[in-house]
């Protein structure tokens, strides 16, 4: 029984939840986004909460049911609040700039590296060495975010290269002489 699957996604003031055509969209102050829903999966917009249960006692259908209720849960958090990602960039000369619709970085290679800012997602350099990214849908800032990391992930050596807030990377010692 998925524990998390049992639980009701609340619904606030403000957001609006429908079921049509085989997708959940929901509706808030931020914007709309939409679920394409699951044949094994029963959902039901009762009142102020959206409720996920199993259609049957496969093993599938159960295991898609606790996955199914974070992703609806996600679409009502985007909404209301949004998320963001925030990047940090360590390493001599290595920079951010966001530039409108494009994020350029230069990353100690021969080129600049120009990245287009996907539809949704807002990208800001508070610094030359943090980028933020931030949007409603959850899975598009943290691809985003992933894709800007993939080009210089953090080295355990010096720690030079592009991590997330927070995250912490393993130090190597050098070569003993």
């Amino acid at each position: 029984m998925s524990r998390i699957g049992k639980k009701a996604v609340a619904i606030p003031a403000g957001v609006t939840a429908n079921i049509e055509n085989g997708t959940l969209s929901v509706k808030g102050p931020k914007g709309t986004l939409t679920l394409g829903l699951s044949d094994l999966i029963d959902y039901k917009v009762e009142g102020d909460e959206i409720q996920v249960n199993p259609a049957n006692d496969s093993k599938q259908a159960r295991s898609y049911w606790g996955m199914q209720r974070t992703l609806v849960s996600n679409l009502v958090e985007g909404v209301t609040d949004g998320f963001s990602k925030t990047l940090e960039i360590s390493g001599v000369g290595y920079r951010a700039k966001a530039q409108g619709k494009t994020l350029k970085l230069e990353l100690g290679f021969s080129h600049d590296v120009d990245l287009t800012v996907p539809e949704g997602l807002e990208v800001k350099t508070p610094d030359q060495t943090t980028v933020e990214i931030s949007g409603i849908d959850k899975q598009a800032v943290g691809q985003f975010a992933a894709e800007i990391r993939e080009f210089r992930k953090p080295e355990p050596y010096k720690g030079k290269g592009i991590k997330y807030r927070g995250e912490y990377v393993f130090r190597k010692e050098g070569k003993k002489k």
